[in-house]
């Protein structure tokens, strides 16, 4: 009897270890491939002077270290910060969820933490900058993620281990009991004290972490440490299931006031279509600077997209790849919900404004029920012109669908708008694409 007592505890330990979740929850990996766009924010103390985000700490000296964790606390005093300027900018850009830098290599908190004074209140600014950013991108309905450095270099800095990436085993949390204990205080801080959060971003080796987040919050996606996030970069192909592309609009990830050329609009515009042709997220990073504000050329990007989502928005949410992602210099996706398929339409000087065009998609197969519009465009009238056709036409042929349509929505008053058009195309099927010599035999026979 006593030996059955004994063993009790060691089956019920066995069991609650079996039922350990150890992935994200697929309704909510679906729910994350749905929001398709969101804002990266990088931002901590060492903005003030323009340095890479914290990796100017790994391999310097003491006296560096020395002033970047005691000095820089002193003066970062962002007067300007409003979230809430943030958030609406988010949201006409047309981005569903953001992840903020709660903590980032360095090891500074931007939030009100019991676990070390390295941290945001310990600044001249007090105030919880985690909790005010929550606050206002929660109040536009965007979904909130937070982004974690398992790795700390100012815990290592204390603890006299080097700092490094990755290049000492006391800097993986696995090997190290006291930095892991250290995570798991702040991670439930950040999952206890701020309400329900959307979606973690772990920079560094998850192992322990992210299995202790969905202890915490079962719902929570895990993204980087659970599924591919390339940075800079764009996969040749379609990747099944979620993953999330993470860029810059610029060089840097943080504010960098010199040497820093940006990407166009219509680059970002382009890399946001390529990226959801392909199934994945986009998360573009914003680098905020010292004072609070968005840097103007960030605002600027921003605000170009913005114009774009107010016409096409529907193309690049709630979306999947189409069996064929594209055609040429024609993308395609397909609504997750409607028998619908979007085209992406190089425009500026390749389709210009009050322009008919005509197109044959190979991959498209249409009925009498086809139908075609311009997204955000009635194509009736095209401004100022008389008696201008501006309808658009469509016809199944044996070489796939046939359209002609006009660029007809005037976005700038020059008519010089340079980001793609979009074609909505319902009640449609995919047809394998002929090779040139099967359309040869086809062509020959008529």
């Amino acid at each position: 009897m006593k030996k059955t007592i004994f063993l009790l505890p060691l089956v019920l330990w066995a069991a609650i270890a079996a039922a350990q979740q150890t992935s994200n929850k697929p309704e909510r990996e679906a729910w994350f491939m749905d929001l398709g766009f969101g804002m990266f924010i990088h931002w901590s103390l060492d903005s003030q002077v323009g340095a890479v985000i914290s990796h100017s700490m790994a391999g310097a000296s003491n006296d560096y270290l020395q002033r970047f964790t005691t000095e820089l606390p002193k003066t970062f005093n962002p007067k300007k910060f409003d979230p809430e300027e943030w958030a609406v900018l988010a949201k006409l850009a047309g981005m569903k969820y953001v992840v903020f830098t709660a903590k980032h290599h360095s090891g500074f908190c931007m939030w009100n933490t019991q676990t070390t004074k390295f941290q945001v209140m310990q600044t001249p600014v007090k105030r919880d900058i985690l909790k005010e950013v929550i606050e206002a991108f929660r109040k536009q309905g965007i979904a909130i993620g937070l982004y974690f450095s398992p790795e700390d270099f100012y815990f290592l800095y204390q603890h006299q281990i080097p700092i490094g990436r990755l290049q000492h085993p006391q800097h993986y949390p696995a090997n190290n009991a006291e930095l892991m204990a250290y995570d798991k205080r702040q991670i439930k801080e950040l999952l206890t004290n701020y309400g329900t959060i959307d979606v973690l971003f772990f920079d560094g080796p998850a192992e322990g972490l992210k299995e202790y987040a969905w202890q915490l919050q079962p719902n929570v996606v895990v993204t980087r440490g659970q599924m591919n996030t390339p940075e800079q970069t764009l996969p040749d192909q379609p990747i099944p299931g979620p993953w999330e592309a993470c860029f810059t609009m610029g060089t840097d990830w943080q504010y960098k006031p010199t040497n820093d050329p940006h990407k166009s609009g219509t680059e970002i515009i382009n890399m946001l279509i390529e990226t959801r042709a392909k199934g994945g997220n986009l998360l573009l990073n914003v680098g905020p600077k010292p004072n609070g504000e968005i840097q103007i050329e960030q605002e600027a990007l921003l605000r170009e997209v913005a114009l774009w989502q107010l016409v096409n928005q529907e193309s690049v949410a709630n979306i999947r790849p189409w069996p064929l992602i594209r055609e040429g210099h024609y993308w395609f996706t397909k609504a997750k919900e409607e028998n619908a398929v979007y085209v992406f339409v190089p425009g500026g000087k390749e389709w210009k404004y009050g322009e008919r065009k005509d197109f044959i998609f190979h991959s498209l197969e249409g009925t009498a029920q086809t139908k075609v519009q311009v997204l955000g465009y009635a194509s009736e009238l095209v401004e100022y012109r008389q008696g201008f056709d501006a309808s658009v036409s469509v016809q199944p042929t044996a070489f796939g669908l046939a359209v002609s349509a006009v660029n007809g929505q005037r976005l700038y008053t020059n008519n010089q708008w340079p980001n793609p058009v979009v074609l909505k195309i319902t009640n449609v099927t995919y047809k394998p694409v002929l090779t040139k010599e099967k359309r040869d035999t086809i062509d020959g026979a008529h």
